[in-house]
């Protein structure tokens, strides 16, 4: 018996297969610092312990982000391996800081098959959780990936599609516990401008590109012990391309929109997201967002905001082309609440 795997193929997956991922992380101060180096990120509670310390909380947790990409990475090596892309995000909310020093483990449940026409590869939708040492869940989100088939006889699956929300309802948003923004300081965030200043509607150009490089989007996958073979295999695509990881678009796009939303701290949840199109090296990532929904949270003075941000490689609030598909420019749509000073 071989000691080694390929990876599961789309054939190997059923639905309500529980899968526990291997290799727990423990969360350190040094990647904190490689985040910051990889994605120009400066969100005050993130970056400074005080800062952090003011609004309630014992420490300056780890970017929400960096948490994410962490579970996502423990995910790969059983969902998405053998990916041909990652397609979408819905139903992920972020329960509970991340602090340095926590170990955080990850499980997945198969929610959904549906085998594509061409009979070569199929989507396959998960629910991932990530939870901390004391298993406590830190992350809970649904995403689904389009998987390549071993053996292309083997026969499809009874085609099951998940029901699944269109976003995460604001009467269930997490705001954890302590944080308070009563001693909120906006000149130490860099923006004066907060939650009753934005309106539904309201669109943000923030202006700032990033120039995607070979070496950063390969040092984050590993970063992340992503193990999708599309991210640094360059036989896995008949243009011998690497394709750039989804999650560090994302994390582009979030730092990016700094100018703009400096005073949006804390995501806590993703209500959907799209890779629309490919990310390589040599693209210039920009991006723009719209303010979709505001709403009050348990906590006074912490106010909630659902937002829209695009990133792109050509002009802003540009999304979709007069066909009704994304713009051919558009690399990511994600739709996400954020918690802000009201």
């Amino acid at each position: 018996m071989s000691k080694t795997s390929k990876g599961r193929f789309f054939e190997d997956y059923h639905v309500g297969q529980q899968i526990a991922h291997a290799v727990p992380r423990t969360v350190s101060g040094g990647e904190r610092a490689l985040y910051h180096a990889l994605y120009p990120a400066r969100g005050a509670l993130y970056s400074s312990d005080e800062f952090a310390r003011a609004c309630g909380l014992p420490e300056s947790p780890v970017d929400d982000l960096m948490a994410f990409h962490i579970v996502f990475g423990k995910s790969v090596p059983d969902i998405s391996v053998n990916a041909v892309a990652n397609l979408g995000y819905a139903q992920g909310r972020f329960l509970r800081p991340v602090y340095p020093g926590d170990t955080l483990r990850a499980t997945s449940e198969v929610i959904g098959l549906k085998q594509n026409s061409n009979g070569k590869s199929g989507v396959v939708y998960v629910r991932t959780t990530g939870l901390n040492q004391r298993d406590e869940m830190v992350i809970d989100y649904v995403r689904w990936v389009m998987v390549r088939k071993g053996d292309l006889d083997a026969p499809a699956p009874d085609t099951v599609v998940p029901e699944l929300a269109g976003a995460v309802d604001a009467g269930d948003l997490v705001v954890p516990e302590g944080l308070t923004f009563d001693s909120y300081d906006c000149a130490l965030a860099g923006a004066p401008h907060c939650w009753g200043e934005y309106a539904v509607g309201e669109r943000i150009d923030h202006f700032d590109g990033m120039t995607m490089e070979e070496a950063e989007h390969m040092l984050a996958t590993r970063l992340w012990q992503n193990t999708s073979k599309v991210h640094f295999d360059r036989t896995q695509r008949v243009d011998g391309k690497l394709l750039a990881y989804g999650g560090h678009v994302i994390s582009v796009a979030r730092a990016l929109s700094f100018n703009g939303l400096a005073n949006a701290q804390m995501i806590v949840a993703i209500n959907g997201g799209s890779h629309a199109n490919p990310c390589f090296a040599g693209d210039t990532i920009r991006a723009w967002s719209e303010v979709l929904d505001r709403a009050e949270t348990s906590v006074p003075g912490v106010g909630a905001l659902r937002l829209r941000t695009v990133a792109t490689k050509g002009d802003p609030f540009v999304l979709r082309g007069a066909e009704g598909k994304y713009h051919r420019d558009v690399l990511l749509d994600f739709d996400y609440w954020v918690l802000m000073p009201m």
